[in-house]
Order: C-alpha cells, then structure tokens, then sequence
C-alpha cells in the first residue's frame, strides 16, 4: 500500500487559519501558532458577542420607550402595565422606534395606556 504524505493538506489547514488570522496584531497573523490560539479566542468573542447584541439593543429600546414615557407622564413599568392592560401588543423595537421617529403616535399610544390603568 502506498504511503500517504500529510503535507497538503497540513499547508491547506495552515493557510486557512492564517487567512482567518488576517490583520491581527504583530505575531498573532504571521506565526501559525499564535494565529491559531487568537483565532479561536476570536470565535469565543464573536460568540458571546451576537448574545451580548440582543441585549444592548433591548436595554436601548427600553432606555428610548422610557425617556418618552417619562415626557407623558408615566414611567417605563407604569406605561409597559398600561400597554398590556389596554391589549397593545405592540414590541418593544417598535415602540423605541415610535418613540425615536413619531412621538404623537407614542402620545396616543400612552394615552390609551394610561386610561386602562
């Protein structure tokens, strides 16, 4: 049976980590060590990143839903019980996004909350 030699593939697996490992500081784009330890690191980072996403924005839209809330009157707890006891089901992205672009759409909408309560 004929030997197989590992070299291409070793240079394959090599490379794509160093493609991957493009425009990291000093050693860490050049030497396939280090290259592999940061581009690794780099996945975990990423990882937690896209989790870490959907909390910021969340906490963005509550911080913008409750800055309008406070100039109508309420707070953000007050308005968001309102909003649920008047059967608006409305998320918060789209509220923030009222909150930002519309603010006599978000006047009317926490006036509807505000008789419920």
């Amino acid at each position: 049976m004929a030997r197989v030699k590992g070299a291409m593939m070793t240079r394959k697996r090599r490379n794509k980590v160093l493609k991957a490992a493009k425009g990291y500081w000093g050693a860490k784009s050049k030497h396939f060590k280090m290259a592999k330890q940061q581009v690794m690191k780099s996945g975990n980072y990423a990882f937690a990143g896209r989790k870490m996403k959907k909390r910021d924005f969340r906490s963005l839209w509550i911080t913008r839903i409750s800055a309008q809330a406070k100039v109508n009157g309420m707070n953000y707890s007050t308005f968001m019980h309102g909003l649920k006891k008047a059967g608006i089901t409305l998320n918060r992205k789209m509220l923030a996004e009222l909150a930002v672009s519309d603010k006599e759409a978000f006047a009317a909408i926490a006036a509807q909350a505000k008789a419920a309560l």
